[in-house]
């Protein structure tokens, strides 16, 4: 066991050594900060702008139509499966008062009303689930449509910018706000969308 510990104090001295002659000496360092120089000249070199694409996105006008087309879909799918489920419940519940009291002339009768009434339920539940897949596709489809707008213009805004790099904020931790383009941009996108779209 002392010998062991003995072995790790050796190698622990021995790499003690080595830091500090590294150190010291600037082998280690001169290789380091040349690089570093050649990185920050590079990065000086290119031209960077960043956007806040949730905030640009919120405040497009597209953005704000798509959502309002996407609210009546919603409230008419929202509309057609409560009614058709008002009625499911109310036939059930009709049902039951009928088996009840004995409203049914043979038990077959009372067998064949159960059996479509389960059937009209699991109709009514897939309704449900075709709707919403409809509602997610409409917002992936709405969201790729923005997505695709953005950089669009994006490209179209940098053939007179010239940008090595349009970055979105979301990746931006720390920058200058003369380099933050997003409300340039977004005026010039709803200016264009506006002159397309007079009525919406």
């Amino acid at each position: 066991m002392k010998g062991t510990s003995l072995i790790v104090a050796i190698v622990l001295s021995v790499a003690v050594v080595i830091l500090y002659v590294l150190h010291f000496t600037g082998t280690g360092r001169s290789r380091n900060s040349s690089s570093d120089a050649q990185q920050a000249g590079e990065m000086g070199a290119a031209k960077i702008a960043y956007v806040k694409a949730d905030s640009l996105i919120l405040n497009y006008d597209l953005a704000q139509f798509l959502h309002e087309e996407f609210t009546k879909k919603q409230e008419a799918f929202t509309n057609e499966y409560g009614a058709k489920r008002s009625a499911f419940e109310r036939e059930a519940g009709e049902f039951q008062q009928k088996l009840q009291r004995g409203g049914f002339l043979t038990e077959q009768r009372a067998i064949q009303e159960r059996d479509r009434l389960v059937n009209k339920e699991q109709e009514i539940n897939r309704l449900d689930q075709e709707l919403s897949a409809k509602l997610a596709e409409l917002q992936q489809a709405n969201q790729k449509q923005l997505i695709d707008s953005l950089i669009n213009y994006l490209k179209i805004y940098n053939i007179g910018k010239k940008f090595d790099y349009i970055l979105n904020s979301a990746d931006v931790l720390v920058g200058p706000e003369a380099s933050n383009i997003t409300n340039e941009v977004l005026q010039q996108m709803n200016k264009r969308y506006q002159a397309a779209n007079p009525k919406k």
